[in-house]
């Protein structure tokens, strides 16, 4: 067999495809998929807990319904893995909390049950940040993962080893969540396609991370897949029409030379690298040559969005994330984020000027998000969120923009602990889980040498952990970011699908 024909690094719908006309065999695709995973997991820590036998079973339930000439699903013997957050019946969800390591699922979720009613073949689940709050993929019960092609650096998070091992090809579809970029920062930093939908399309039920009382900035499940075809086919068959405004319409049928496309390229929190700039300045190129319209965005700040997901979702104090976690370890990042909200109100400003005095600006931005602790106080950012969306739609209306392109963030995989200075990275994600948008990323380039060093930053602690990961970074990947109005997931992933025809890209 061709090395490019092996099983692994076919697409998810190139394996439903040859299993179902017979010429090959779901066990032969789960084998190869397994020895896959045993091959690159140990350096990249990505799946956590595996169900190979019960796989196995699976896998030839399929090839004796295909024999027997059954009707197949649409992923009868596709192998995919899901994010450790995600119920799936016997395995643990654990959020990475050591107090909740003999959690066992008794039913799947939602999502998970629809591909599998699909025939998709569940190897395991993968690695995420504890309790999903920060944007690598490290806790106390798994460890850390690592980036497919840079074992120093982090494949993101929160759902970063969901990401690690479809870009290493342990598996060529799977499911994350996303709340502020979860799902598409791993998916830039690992150089796939990551798909956040529409707040409401793909509801995430979990309860291991913000309270599920917080319903303004709601955590959706998306997809990562290699291709936006691929991706495309997960949200279909994961997220049905039932419950929602509007059913998925075909990406194929977007036709990109009759849209105008918005973009902007620094989000006035944190300023985007070299290769960022460039990779939007290609895709705002690219899309013009495939005749869409461009034009540069006038639209309300996305430091406004960045200021109100802080309010929203820290309105408690982190008062659920203590209770969740009990006693239980803390990584450096959760404990960083639980004294910020703990800080005394009478004593919020003398924090913030000890930070920006000892050079850390960019979280006393953070810490100045936090305020006054009451309902009230949450119900008025709510009605401000809801100002905020509207001034939103009406920039789009009056410019007539169908479609808003921007750097999927702000840096490429940030090395070990990073976020512990740099956080998310801008508002570059987060934005679109404020506007309750459908957005996803799609790589573009990869930095060049010559742009490890070109990016001009401050003094801050930030600016010089920024600098520190761009040092090293050549030759990683770098995405850029497509999102539209509410319930357009066909717009999001048809201007993804021109932009990965303009650069395509396969796993190295």
């Amino acid at each position: 067999m061709d090395a490019e024909e092996q099983p692994w690094r076919l697409s998810a719908r190139a394996l439903a495809q040859r299993i179902a006309q017979g010429e090959l065999s779901a066990r032969e695709a789960l084998d190869a998929h397994i020895s896959r995973i045993e091959e690159v997991n140990p350096s990249l820590n990505a799946v956590v807990w595996k169900r190979y036998e019960e796989a196995c079973d699976e896998a030839g339930e399929v090839d004796r319904r295909r024999a027997r000439g059954d009707l197949l699903g649409a992923l009868a013997g596709v192998p995919i893995t899901i994010k450790e957050c995600l119920d799936l019946t016997g395995s643990p969800s654990t959020f990475g909390v050591p107090a909740r390591r003999t959690h066992r699922a008794e039913r799947d979720d939602e999502y998970v049950s629809r591909l599998r009613a699909a025939g998709a073949i569940v190897l395991g689940k993968t690695n995420a940040a504890q309790c999903l709050l920060f944007v690598e993929s490290d806790n106390p019960l798994y460890g850390r993962s690592n980036h497919p092609e840079d074992v120093g650096r982090s494949p993101g998070g929160s759902s970063g080893g969901q990401a690690a091992i479809v870009a290493a090809g342990g598996s060529p579809l799977g499911l994350g969540t996303d709340i502020g970029g979860s799902n598409r920062v791993p998916a830039a930093f690992c150089g796939i396609v990551g798909l956040k939908p529409t707040a409401g399309r793909t509801p995430d039920p979990g309860r291991g991370s913000i309270p599920i009382g917080q319903l303004a900035v709601v955590s959706q499940v998306g997809v990562f897949a290699r291709s936006v075809d691929d991706a495309a086919l997960g949200l279909q068959i994961a997220a049905p029409f039932e419950g929602t405004a509007a059913p998925l319409r075909d990406f194929r049928h977007v036709e990109v030379a009759k849209l105008r496309i918005g973009y902007f390229v620094e989000d006035g929190v944190f300023a985007p690298s070299a290769a960022y700039r460039r990779a939007t300045q290609e895709a705002v190129e690219a899309l013009g040559l495939l005749g869409a319209r461009t034009v540069e965005l006038r639209a309300p700040s996305p430091r406004e969005a960045f200021e109100i997901f802080y309010r929203l979702l820290c309105a408690d104090r982190m008062a659920g994330l203590r209770r969740f976690l009990g006693d239980s370890p803390r990584v450096k990042q959760i404990q960083q984020l639980e004294r910020l909200a703990r800080t005394p109100v009478p004593l919020l400003p003398m924090v913030r000027l000890l930070l920006r005095w000892s050079g850390r600006g960019k979280t006393s931005e953070v810490i100045e998000c936090f305020g006054r602790y009451s309902a009230d106080a949450y119900w008025t950012t709510c009605e401000r969120q809801l100002d905020y969306r509207a001034r939103w739609q009406r920039a789009l209306d009056e410019q007539g923009v169908d479609a808003v392109l921007s750097p999927a963030t702000a840096l490429p995989a940030v090395k070990h602990g990073a976020t512990l200075e740099v956080g998310l990275m801008g508002a570059y994600a987060c934005l679109y889980n404020v506007l309750g948008w459908p957005a996803g990323v799609v790589t573009m380039t990869r930095v060049r040498p010559e742009e490890e060093t070109a990016t001009a930053r401050g003094k801050d602690v930030s600016d010089r952990t920024a600098l520190e990961t761009e040092k090293g970074s050549a030759g990683l990947p770098i995405a850029v970011q497509v999102a539209a109005r509410p319930w357009r997931e066909d717009l999001v992933l048809g201007v993804m699908a021109a932009l990965e025809q303009a650069r395509s890209y396969r796993i190295r």
